[in-house]
């Protein structure tokens, strides 16, 4: 999933605006919207984020969390969890409640042993 600043860099050039009209549209200075691009930039308080979905036409929750459709109306949806990383029946369910007593170290040990295991089906 991509990171607040590139959400919000993909948000812009989606909606084919520089910097500047953004930050217009949003309230504030051109290097305020620098600063929210950037990997280790600040980032918009809610009341901001709302403006630039606002102003960009991208889905407040996508924009926010990378999750649902970029553009309202949009059929492709970013769940908010892979289903995968859980349990699927109560034997996971059960490794992972005794896995997750287990000190870190041996954790990685086991995981091994059982990546070893599982290649031979």
């Amino acid at each position: 999933m991509a990171a607040l600043p590139e959400r919000i860099r993909r948000a812009r050039t989606l909606s084919r605006i520089s910097q500047l009209a953004l930050a217009n549209s949003v309230g504030v200075q051109r290097s305020a919207v620098a600063q929210w691009e950037r990997k280790d930039g600040s980032h918009p308080s809610m009341h901001h984020l709302i403006a630039i979905a606002v102003a960009t036409g991208v889905c407040l929750e996508w924009l926010g969390t990378g999750r649902g459709p970029v553009k309202p109306g949009e059929d492709a949806w970013t769940p908010a969890m892979r289903t995968d990383d859980y349990a699927q029946d109560d034997v996971e369910s059960e490794c992972l409640d005794s896995l997750r007593k287990i000190p870190f170290q041996i954790r990685k040990q086991l995981v091994g042993i059982i990546t070893l295991v599982s290649r031979n089906f």
